[in-house]
């Protein structure tokens, strides 16, 4: 009891050593429109034939029985909604808060079983999106002929410190794969020893970082590959003065890039293709360069290969302006609205030498009035990207491409919970 009390007062205080009997099931836990509830809904609508293909526990084998892959992927989606970024957390609401125990409902899980559905369903993800978005599309609800792109740089687990050059990356290589003959060899020289099990851990570790390096080398050539190609494009006659490339020990796909406050550091380049009438997310995909340039066509292309519509209209910022991709988006039939560079002297709307049919009219597209306002709906989808990063995508807890779209898929998949969610009260 607080002090200062006076004498002679009548008051409730809490009686915590008191037994009681409560009778009450998980199911009371929650309100009728929680959501919660709405989110298990969701996902008993969901087909997970491929999840359920995994499970290899049935009615005559032995064993605990496998956990129902609906409840792992409520949980992800409603952490994911409610700005859950780490497995142990997770595991840590599934016993502490309501709406992750009624989800559970009695399913024991933990973090590890959490994190590797988490990453692992990626793939079934990516599939999940295209065919809850194919009958939208075909009911018309959903309009894919005008289709937006952007970027959103997300800043990646790697170390800044972690990124070394070729020959940094040559020395540590062969040192670690020395380390690992050696350790293999002192395990197969005397197996019977009692040690031999933590020499077979090292051996393991060693291994691990063997493979990150081999990873590591490949990337900083892809990226050597890269700065070439990039110099012949633009011609250059001079080599360039910056640094050279580098490559990350602990992510090596990851890349120094140019973040939206004006700093460098180790990101991925998540790129997100919207409806421009409703803002539904309809592609998801990963760049490890640090720039949009050459971007375009991609995203264009990976609409087609997940619904076969060709969109009518393409709206993309100033990033994305590439000649080549304008070319061949005007070979198809494709409105480009991209705003014209501000750089160089004279009217940006008047034909450049060496400009062809399709840039040509893109120039005059973007100096009309219409094609103006038709570039300004643009902004409104912009909306997912505010929504995942209020919802925690800032920085991320897993390293490697896959995982990372992955994760950024969990993200697309609850801001489309939520539209569809608009879509149902409409």
């Amino acid at each position: 009891m607080a002090r200062g009390k006076p004498a002679g007062l009548r008051l409730e205080t809490a009686e915590r050593g008191q037994s009681e009997f409560q009778q009450s099931s998980l199911d009371d836990l929650l309100s009728l429109d929680h959501r919660a509830r709405q989110v298990w809904d969701y996902v008993e609508r969901l087909d997970l034939g491929v999840l359920y293909s995994r499970v290899r526990t049935t009615v005559q084998s032995t064993g605990r029985p496998a956990i129902d892959p609906a409840i792992l992927m409520s949980l992800w989606l409603y952490g994911t909604l409610e700005g859950v970024r780490s497995a142990r957390l997770l595991d840590r609401l599934c016993k502490s808060d309501a709406p992750y125990r009624w989800l559970c409902g009695g399913v024991s899980v933990n973090y590890h079983t959490l994190s590797d559905f988490r990453s692992e369903a990626g793939p079934v993800l990516d599939d999940l999106l295209s065919r809850s978005m194919v009958g939208l599309i075909a009911s018309g609800l959903v309009d894919v002929q005008s289709v937006a792109v952007d970027g959103l740089r997300v800043r990646a687990s790697a170390g800044s410190g972690s990124f070394r050059s070729g020959e940094r990356l040559a020395e540590l290589y062969g040192a670690a794969k020395e380390a690992v003959d050696q350790l293999r060899a002192e395990v197969e020289d005397d197996p019977g020893s009692a040690e031999r099990r933590t020499k077979a851990r090292r051996q393991a570790v060693a291994e691990d970082r063997l493979r990150r390096l081999d990873e590591a080398v490949q990337a900083h050539a892809e990226a050597e590959d890269r700065r070439e190609e990039a110099d012949r494009e633009q011609r250059r006659k001079k080599p360039r003065d910056d640094k050279p490339a580098r490559a990350s020990t602990s992510d090596p796909q990851a890349r120094v890039m140019k973040m939206g406050d004006g700093g460098y550091r180790p990101a991925y380049n998540v790129q997100i293709t919207t409806a421009a009438e409703g803002a539904h997310i309809i592609g998801v995909s990963v760049a490890d360069q640090g720039t949009d340039y050459g971007l375009l066509k991609p995203a264009v292309a990976e609409v087609r290969r997940r619904y076969g519509i060709k969109p009518r209209r393409t709206l993309a910022d100033g990033g994305y302006y590439s000649k080549a991709d304008i070319e061949a988006l005007h070979a198809e039939g494709i409105e480009l609205f991209c705003p014209l560079p501000k750089k160089g002297k004279g009217d940006p709307a008047a034909p450049r030498r060496g400009d062809k049919a399709g840039t040509i009219a893109w120039r005059r597209r973007m100096a009309s009035e219409q094609g103006q306002a038709i570039y300004k709906r643009r902004f409104a989808t912009e909306r997912p990207h505010a929504d995942m990063r209020n919802r925690g995508l800032q920085r991320l807890l897993v390293r490697g491409a896959e995982k990372v779209k992955a994760v950024v898929l969990w993200h697309a998949h609850a801001f489309n919970f939520l539209q569809f969610k608009r879509l149902a009260w409409v």
